[in-house]
């Protein structure tokens, strides 16, 4: 695709008019290369979907390309699984790398070789300050840093360090390499920032070749140069940061400068975009892993059924800016609402109460013509059966309406089924706790289309499913997983832990029409008058299909 940034659906952001003036300016003779750089220490969420949205969406729409890299350089929390996890969901969402996935990995030695430079130019040193006393004489933001006794060192004696660290002479801890910049500056991040830190791990790609590593500042600018990359596109806390890649780039004097822009980050309420809050959700087990479907990861939202066209139209709509702020989580519910309008829909009951139509013959059946969709005439129709035996909602029954505008069933009450007859409740059978365990109802044969009470009024129209040829199906009823909207900023002492929403996940056993039982797993329908559904790939069975909510058919929480 050959972008100009002239697509009329939408208009472009502050990153694009930026873009614009530089291809007008010749700035990087006019190439457009950017990249989505995860650490693969954990699953992506939704915060990383705008920016993977943001970086391959920019490159193609200005005819350029984006490179996925790994940045692989914490060897103690990053995993093969996380890697493999990371191209799935980039793959999912729409976008291909091609040829240009990397790893900081692949630069390890070109990283060393320029630290080396660094060093020769006077402007790196070997520090043998622990990391506490590195970190106590930084200074405040109101007070310079105290400069390292080990500062001084002459050239050589820091090459003969860095080349021992290198070997494996030193213990993790025992010395850092730090650049030296200012610790007088007004900005922390320049006070003589530590670039490589001894760590004995084993990394999941370079094995035991290493054992020092460069730290994000440091290798993210260098990645980004030797790439290529023209628009370093990051969040905001990065601005901080952006005089430090500056400084590395000019003070080796890269041919190449690519250009830092900083954009707002996603913050979604009634969720958490941190990759330690989630691991801490997975490790102590208040969820089944990084894809349970109460997760705002992208393998979560994808195993609750979400399309990715809901997560990109998302993530389009909030769009790129430099303001801080959160979103509600009603905007994202919403662009999946939009994006399921047009699936099939269907008859199922997630908490059954039986109904018997005491009028209608035991051995009578009836197959009713239902569209399976009442816009979209090409989803064509299908057959429901209809028998003396129903499920229907357990919440559309009460024994005391709460209001004359009640539409639902109660004793003495009429309702109609959807494409079907007109009932009425005459008499209620309740178990030994005074619930209703089955409705017993009088069926209007002449009620149903074609028949001389046919257009007969009645306030209400409810689903259900023939107990005679109905299927069980397992409901896994998914909410939001905290019930408060900021749950990482609580302010009374109580952590995210506190505030998870014990609903977040409720098990139903319900029925389905048989229509349903047919569909291919990894279908999605709408359950009418209950919400969005997905046939589960991983848990349906022929026998029993397992359908996750997706989401329900209005906010329940606003």
């Amino acid at each position: 695709m050959t972008g100009t940034g002239t697509d009329n659906a939408r208009p472009d952001n502050f990153i694009e008019q930026i873009i614009h003036k530089d291809n007008a300016s010749g700035k990087f003779a006019g190439r457009v290369v950017t990249r989505f750089p995860p650490e693969p220490n954990g699953y992506l969420h939704i915060g990383h979907a705008k920016s993977i949205c943001l970086n391959f969406g920019v490159a193609e729409r200005f005819g350029g390309h984006c490179f996925l890299r790994m940045d692989d350089t914490n060897p103690l929390k990053e995993t093969a699984e996380y890697v493999a996890a990371i191209q799935r969901d980039v793959r999912w969402l729409g976008f291909d790398w091609g040829e240009r996935e990397s790893h900081a990995s692949d630069y390890f030695e070109q990283l060393y070789g320029f630290a080396e430079e660094l060093i020769h130019r006077g402007c790196a040193f070997v520090c043998s300050l622990s990391l506490d006393e590195i970190r106590a004489t930084r200074g405040t933001l109101t007070e310079a840093g105290t400069p390292s006794p080990y500062r001084d060192r002459s050239v050589e004696e820091n090459l003969d360090l860095f080349r021992r660290m290198r070997a494996g002479e030193f213990a993790d801890g025992d010395h850092v390499l730090r650049a030296k910049i200012d610790m007088a500056s007004p900005n922390i991040n320049m006070r003589d920032p530590v670039l490589y830190r001894v760590r004995r791990a084993h990394h999941q790609r370079t094995g035991n070749a290493w054992c020092i590593y460069p730290m994000y500042d440091y290798t993210h600018c260098l990645s980004d140069y030797l790439e290529g990359v023209t628009h370093s596109l990051c969040t905001l806390e990065f601005e901080d940061h952006r005089p430090l890649y500056d400084w590395v780039l000019d003070t080796l004097a890269t041919p190449h400068h690519p250009q830092q822009i900083e954009f707002s980050r996603l913050n979604l309420e009634y969720t958490v975009l941190s990759k330690r809050v989630l691991n801490t959700l997975v490790a102590d087990g208040h969820v089944e892993g990084w894809d349970d479907p109460r997760m705002p990861t992208v393998a979560g939202l994808r195993r609750r059924g979400v399309r990715p066209q809901a997560i990109r139209e998302f993530c389009h709509r909030i769009g790129i800016t430099r303001s801080d702020g959160t979103v509600e989580m009603s905007a994202l519910e919403r662009c999946i609402r939009d994006d399921l309008e047009a699936v099939p829909r269907a008859l199922a009951v997630v908490e059954p109460l039986k109904v018997v139509l005491t009028n209608y013959p035991e051995d009578r059946e009836e197959w009713f013509t239902a569209p399976n969709h009442p816009q979209v005439e090409a989803l064509g129709a299908r057959e429901v059966p209809f028998c003396r035996e129903l499920w229907i909602e357990r919440d559309d029954f009460m024994f005391e309406p709460p209001n004359k505008k009640y539409k639902r069933l109660s004793p003495g009450a009429e309702v109609r089924l959807r494409y079907g007859y007109i009932i009425r409740c005459d008499e209620v059978v309740t178990g030994n706790d005074g619930e209703a365990v089955e409705l017993r109802c009088s069926v209007d044969l002449e009620s149903r289309a074609g028949g001389a009470n046919a257009e007969r009024k009645v306030k209400g129209v409810i689903h259900w499913v023939s107990a005679r040829h109905g299927v069980g199906a397992e409901m896994r009823l998914y909410d939001r997983l905290f019930t408060e909207s900021n749950p990482g900023g609580l302010k009374d002492g109580r952590r995210f832990t506190d505030v998870l929403n014990p609903d977040s996940l409720v098990l139903r056993e319900g029925f389905v029409e048989p229509y349903l039982a047919g569909l291919d797993v990894g279908s999605r329908v709408q359950f009418e008058r209950t919400g969005w559904f997905y046939l589960e790939p991983e848990r349906s069975r022929p026998e029993r299909p397992v359908f996750n909510r997706i989401i329900t058919l209005r906010d329940n929480w606003s």
